[in-house]
């Protein structure tokens, strides 16, 4: 990350020292914990065309945000099979709960990167996760009033 970026919000720096904290094969575990911890969306909170899909991902995964409160909400669905995007969606969809909208456009593109899991996933996802903020940035920016 580059040093001219605003500091990471309270609830993404524990995330990234929570990784940090851990050696490479137990970072990839903590990673496997927050697949596990993915909210289920329930039927019908998203309608079906509001979803979607990061094509940066190998697996298929779909965001959504409901820019509509205060707090922008955001919505992830991602396969059982695919525990490592999972993961990912999972600690945006954490890390972002709660946030402004101000505050989640501040987040740096690079900040899968640094969670230092270069070791114990390929580029190929880091840039999964990326494109997954990109999206969800891109939709609190097409809801905010011009």
């Amino acid at each position: 990350m580059s040093d001219s970026n605003p500091p990471l919000p309270q609830s993404l720096r524990a995330i990234q020292d929570d990784f940090l904290a851990l050696g490479n094969a137990d970072r990839l575990q903590l990673l496997l914990e927050f697949s596990d911890e993915l909210p289920e969306v329930p039927e019908g909170m998203v309608p079906e065309d509001a979803w979607e899909r990061v094509t940066e991902c190998q697996s298929p995964v779909f965001i959504h945000v409901d820019s509509t409160k205060n707090e922008p909400v955001v919505y992830a669905s991602a396969p059982a099979e695919a525990p490592t995007t999972r993961g990912f969606a999972s600690i945006l969809v954490q890390g972002f709960q709660g946030l402004t909208a101000e505050e989640i456009m501040a987040v740096p593109l690079d900040f899968p990167q640094s969670l230092g899991l270069e070791e114990a996933v390929s580029l190929l996802r880091l840039r999964g996760m990326a494109g997954m903020i990109w999206r969800i940035q891109r939709q609190i920016s097409d809801a905010s009033p011009a």
